[in-house]
């Protein structure tokens, strides 16, 4: 931990005023510009807080309340419409967003394809990921100012695309990617709709905008589908082929088309999206303590030996791990989760009613003063042992049944680019260029994450 006591990573202020206290147009500019910013300060000190007036709602910071929503009544709390309708038009009804009978039958065919074995089988195409990123970083001179949000934005985009399309030139890489961002920048700003609680099926007109071209990308994703069934499954089988041949255990069901399609982007969207974020939020906390990154490179340098990191070397890694882990617990990047009570209930001494909304706050959880010390600060130590963090306390990637399928894939992704660029490169803080974490479906590093970049001159193998 830095010894610097008084000094905090980046961090959102949050809200000291009432929501009553502010009118609907300046709510939904906040609320566009940074659903971070809506959270109110004492979410960082209190269990639970609700509002019980003409619009009721909940907002749940305790981890045996977590646990009861995301686990124990997982089916009395769904995802809130909203946060479904925004995502339906690129995900579909796939396993991210499904519910009941036709969310388990999916879940048991894609368990399997997330195995320790195949997630290993891919690590591959992260190695070599991980060595064009050196490669990349090689051209620049000494010193030099660099972004890494973007190089990371596009190095996990091209691991989820090797992985789940790979063989596949029908589908473009650059079409794909400006389809997706583009996705996440329209569709992930609140609506004025939304704010005045107008029903979710009236058409939003700026999540229309980009909708024929993401229609289009699924025809693409459609026929190249097709073509693969056809063809037969690759030497070593992608995400692709691993769904073409599972089936649900209980009904034998195997996916059309247009299932696989639709969990496909799902894994696209949340995959490169998700890894790229721990990956930028880790590097630019590393040039924020110096002394840890020091560590790790050390760490690194010992086991690599000039080396790009493989499978085996991920156990071996383990400060880089603790590294990432804190990223995801100061930035997570499912920062806010929102779920719809089915039914009347009563949470930690709160009554809840049938259609209150439950916001989930992760990142005012992960920076709970009753749960954790001093919260603020960047401690990968936290993490050194697993065992004594509530398991409810510390969600980056969901929990319960729902917990997210490709967890095991981004850790073991995010280890081996950072394990490997710590290993041979320096980053050092660039002083007037500090992110601001803005929300919109996701955490993002507002104006990029902005280091010099330094050979470490004792290492001169990729």
């Amino acid at each position: 931990m830095s010894d610097s006591v008084e000094k905090f990573p980046a961090k959102v202020p949050l809200r000291v005023k009432p929501w009553g206290a502010t009118g609907v147009l300046k709510f939904l500019k906040a609320a566009r510009r940074n659903l971070i910013e809506l959270i109110p300060q004492t979410a960082v000190e209190q269990p639970m807080l609700s509002s019980i007036g003409r619009r009721r709602w909940h907002m749940v910071m305790d981890p045996a309340a977590l646990r009861h929503i995301l686990k124990d009544k997982v089916d009395s709390y769904p995802k809130a419409d909203v946060a479904v309708n925004i995502l339906r038009e690129a995900v579909g009804d796939s396993v991210f967003l499904a519910h009941g009978p036709h969310w388990l039958w999916q879940r048991r065919l894609a368990a399997p394809v997330f195995s320790h074995r195949n997630i290993a089988n891919l690590s591959p195409v992260m190695t070599a990921a991980a060595a064009r990123n050196v490669q990349k970083l090689s051209h620049l001179s000494e010193g030099a100012e660099f972004d890494v949000y973007p190089m990371m934005v596009q190095t996990t985009f091209e691991v989820i695309s090797d992985v789940t399309l790979s063989g596949d030139e029908a589908i473009s890489r650059k079409q794909m990617h400006h389809a997706l961002d583009a996705f996440i920048e329209r569709t992930g700003r609140v609506s004025f709709l939304d704010a005045l609680g107008v029903p979710t099926w009236v058409p939003r007109p700026s999540r229309l905008i980009h909708s024929s071209e993401f229609k289009n990308l699924k025809r693409i994703a459609d026929k190249a589908i097709d073509t693969r069934r056809e063809r037969g499954s690759l030497p070593v089988p992608d995400l692709l082929d691993l769904f073409l041949s599972g089936e649900d255990p209980v009904s034998k069901r195997k996916m059309t088309t247009a299932e696989l399609r639709d969990n496909l982007l799902t894994f696209i969207v949340a995959g490169h999206e998700t890894s790229a974020l721990a990956l930028a939020w880790s590097l630019y906390l590393c040039g924020f303590d110096p002394k840890v990154q020091e560590a790790a490179a050390q760490e690194a340098k010992e086991v690599l030996q000039g080396r790009t990191a493989v499978y085996e070397d991920v156990a071996k890694l383990p400060l880089t791990r603790q590294i990432i882990e804190e990223a995801m617990r100061l930035y997570p990047p499912v920062a806010m989760m929102v779920r719809t009570a089915k039914e009347d209930d009563e949470i930690i001494g709160h009554s809840v009613r049938k259609g209150d909304p439950m916001m989930l706050p992760v990142y005012a959880l992960h920076r709970n003063h009753r749960l954790w010390q001093n919260p603020d600060q960047f401690d990968p130590s936290r993490f050194a042992d697993r065992k004594s963090i509530d398991r409810f306390s510390y969600i980056p990637f969901g929990d319960g049944p729902r917990i997210c399928i490709g967890a095991g894939f981004a850790i073991q992704e995010a280890v081996i680019i950072l394990g490997t660029l710590l290993s041979q490169y320096r980053f050092e803080a660039v002083d007037g260029k500090e992110p601001k974490p803005v929300m919109l479906l996701t955490l993002r590093p507002e104006g990029g994450v902005w280091l010099r970049v330094h050979k470490r001159a004792e290492d001169t193998a990729a």
